[in-house]
C-alpha cells in the first residue's frame, strides 16, 4: 500500500459508528472521508460492518472500478447485482469477465415474478408502457429484500451525475431503506473514473458508460444514442472520455493492473 494511503488509514482508523449514531455524528464521519481515496473508504467500511455490508453494481463504469478496488482491498466482499431478466447479453458476459479477472463472486438478486407471469398480469413489454412499475417489480423489490439483512451498502454513484446527488455524503443514512449508505466515489468526476479504467485496464464493454442507472430493458443496444443523451446532460465530457478510452483500448494501450 502506498505510504500516503497508510497514513490516511491511520487517521481514520478511530472512526467508528455506534449503535445509536446520530445524523450529526454520521456527517462528521463523512466529512473526515471527504478527501480520502475510495480505497481507504472501502477498507474502513469493510472493517466497520464486516459481513453486514454489500456492494450493489449495475456493471457500469463506476461499478467496474469499485469491483477492481474491492478485489484488492477485501477479497470475498459481498457484491450483488439486480437481474431483471432483461439485461443485455453483453452485461452477463462482462459479469463473467470481471469474475474471472478479479476472482470475485457475484450474488444474483431477482424478482420471483417471471416475465411470462408479469406479461399475463400487466401485459407485454411493461418496461415500455409503465417503466416505473416495471422497475418497482424487477429492481426495487429485490433490492429491498437484499438490503433488509444488511447494516450498510456501498454504491458507485457520484455527485456530478445529477442535481439530486449533488449534496450526498460519502457516508450517510439511507432513510428509504433504513441502513447506512457508503458512496466512495462521491467526489470523483467522469475523468477520474475513466482514468482509473485506463490505468488498470478494467474490463468494460462497448456499451459501458458512466450511467446514472442501468437500463432495465433489453431492446437492441444503441450505444451511440445512450452516450449522446448522457453527453448532453454532462456537457459532452462523458462522451469524449468514453470514446477516448475505447479508442485507446482498441489500439492496445494499457498500463499496470491492480
Amino acid at each position: 500500500m502506498p505510504r500516503l494511503l497508510k497514513e490516511i488509514d491511520m487517521s481514520v482508523s478511530a472512526l467508528s459508528l455506534g449503535h445509536e449514531t446520530t445524523d450529526e455524528e454520521l456527517k462528521a464521519i463523512s466529512d473526515e472521508f471527504e478527501t480520502a481515496p475510495p480505497e481507504v473508504i472501502l477498507r474502513w467500511a469493510g472493517e466497520e460492518f464486516g459481513p453486514d455490508i454489500a456492494f450493489a453494481t449495475g456493471f457500469g463504469a463506476e461499478g467496474c472500478v469499485i469491483i477492481a478496488m474491492l478485489s484488492n482491498i477485501r477479497p470475498g466482499a459481498r457484491i450483488f447485482y439486480l437481474d431483471t431478466d432483461l439485461l443485455f447479453p453483453e452485461t452477463y458476459a462482462l459479469r463473467d469477465r470481471l469474475a474471472a479477472r478479479f476472482g470475485v463472486r457475484f450474488e444474483r438478486r431477482a424478482t420471483r415474478v417471471s416475465l411470462s407471469d408479469q406479461a399475463r398480469e400487466y401485459g407485454d413489454r411493461l418496461w415500455e408502457r409503465q417503466p416505473n412499475l416495471c422497475c418497482q417489480l424487477r429492481k426495487v423489490e429485490p433490492l429491498k429484500e437484499m438490503l433488509c439483512g444488511l447494516q450498510a451498502w456501498v454504491t458507485a454513484v457520484r455527485r456530478d451525475q445529477s442535481p439530486t446527488r449533488a449534496q450526498m455524503g460519502v457516508v450517510e443514512r439511507d432513510k428509504q431503506f433504513g441502513l447506512i449508505k457508503i458512496n466512495p466515489l462521491a467526489a470523483w468526476s467522469a475523468r477520474d473514473v475513466w482514468d482509473y479504467i485506463a490505468r488498470y485496464d478494467v474490463p468494460i464493454t462497448r456499451f459501458t458508460t458512466t450511467a446514472t442507472r442501468p437500463s432495465a430493458a433489453r431492446p437492441a443496444p444503441r450505444p451511440c444514442k445512450l452516450v449522446k443523451t448522457r453527453a448532453r446532460d454532462a456537457g459532452g465530457e462523458r462522451l469524449r472520455l468514453s470514446a477516448e478510452y475505447i479508442s485507446r483500448r482498441e489500439e492496445g494501450v494499457s498500463e499496470a493492473r491492480p
